[in-house]
């Protein structure tokens, strides 16, 4: 069975085709023509992948999911939130939107932070949503090579490293994107 995807992240796709059963095979935006930027309008990370969905199956007909991951730290007020890819700006730099994060907590106690991923999903006439959230901490430093964006500086709770130190698999098992698959995983059987 196919289904779009509706990212043109290929660390997102990589990741989540990790979790599905074999007999799911993720179709990427590329692969159906989908060259165009997908809306990202909207206040909510709830929101936007509602709306990245809805716009591939209004434009494309096909059946597909769409998510939307925010990373919200506590002495923030839940900053960067909906705005984590482009928080240091539209050129959506990791290591910018990192470095802002450790210099805005620098001079804070709190360090409290969480993951939370929203899955919106059209899929054979039926509309529905997963959120995974994985609870954590801002570390003080960039640590690790692996992972993507917020990675090498987020430890989720009870963890003494970062998610940029773990393998795939273990972030897939406990990470927020892994959670909401998991979901999806258990509605398709």
């Amino acid at each position: 069975m196919n289904i779009v995807f509706a990212t043109n992240n290929s660390n997102k796709i990589k990741e989540v085709q990790a979790l599905l059963p074999s007999h799911i095979r993720l179709v990427s935006l590329e692969e159906i023509g989908c060259v165009e930027d997908i809306p990202e309008t909207q206040d909510t990370i709830e929101g936007n992948a509602i709306q990245k969905a809805d716009y591939i199956k209004e434009h494309y007909g096909l059946d597909c999911f769409a998510d939307d991951t925010g990373l919200e730290v506590m002495a923030l007020d839940g900053a960067p939130g909906v705005y984590s890819a482009r928080y240091a700006g539209p050129q959506r730099n990791a290591d910018d939107n990192m470095n802002l994060i450790l210099s805005e907590l620098a001079s804070k106690d709190n360090r409290a932070a969480r993951f939370k991923t929203v899955i919106a999903m059209h899929f054979q006439g039926n509309f529905i949503t997963f959120e995974g959230i994985c609870e954590g901490e801002i570390t003080t430093k960039k640590t690790g090579t692996g992972g993507f964006g917020y990675d090498p500086i987020f430890q989720p709770k009870s963890y003494g490293k970062t998610f940029a130190e773990i393998s795939l698999e273990e972030k897939n098992r406990i990470g927020h994107r892994g959670k909401a698959i998991s979901k999806l995983v258990t509605y398709f059987k």
